[in-house]
């Protein structure tokens, strides 16, 4: 099955709600075997680089990432038990880079280069492993990757109120 996500849908999470942005940002093919391809378009809302809603998961396990093609960056971020924000990192992407997300952890894609972001992973389909809520709450993660002069930058998002130094993966 293929899920396309649109700009409208996309809009709650991101740091200029009302810019213009791409049509469809991006798009998930769910396989039969929790095998799903993720295809991020190249581009920005605004000034922000495109990306997926993200979603903190709670299945009992690692979800697997492997670029096939393209460039960008994981966003990745825990929270303790009162739902205060601990831990930022984030990995870079590029093809054959394999990134594992461990259980309870919140993660988006962002797409930093000119051409499609295409990664393949691991993620049950089950919806009660997957939270979008909490990225919801607080208009999404506690970055966002911006072009700031031709270069990538990360802005705080407002609606946290502590913003943990970025770890590398």
């Amino acid at each position: 099955m293929i899920t396309t996500f649109t700009h409208k849908e996309l809009q709650p999470v991101l740091m200029e709600p009302k810019s213009s942005g791409i049509k469809e940002p991006y798009l998930i093919i769910k396989g039969e075997s929790d095998e799903n391809i993720t295809v991020v378009t190249p581009g920005k809302n605004g000034i922000e680089y495109n990306k997926t809603f993200g979603y903190y998961h709670s299945y009992p396990g690692v979800i697997t990432y492997k670029c096939v093609y393209g460039q960008g960056v994981m966003l990745m971020q825990k929270c303790d038990t009162e739902g205060e924000l601990k831990e930022v990192k984030v990995a870079g992407i590029r093809p054959g880079s394999t990134i594992e997300v461990p259980s309870g952890w919140g993660h988006s894609l962002i797409n930093t280069g000119k051409n499609l972001l295409i990664v393949v992973d691991n993620a049950p389909s089950q919806a009660k492993y997957i939270d979008t809520d909490s990225v919801l709450g607080k208009k999404g993660l506690a970055y966002y990757i911006i072009d700031k002069k031709g270069n990538v930058a990360f802005d705080e998002n407002p609606n946290y109120p502590y913003h943990p130094q970025i770890s590398t993966y």
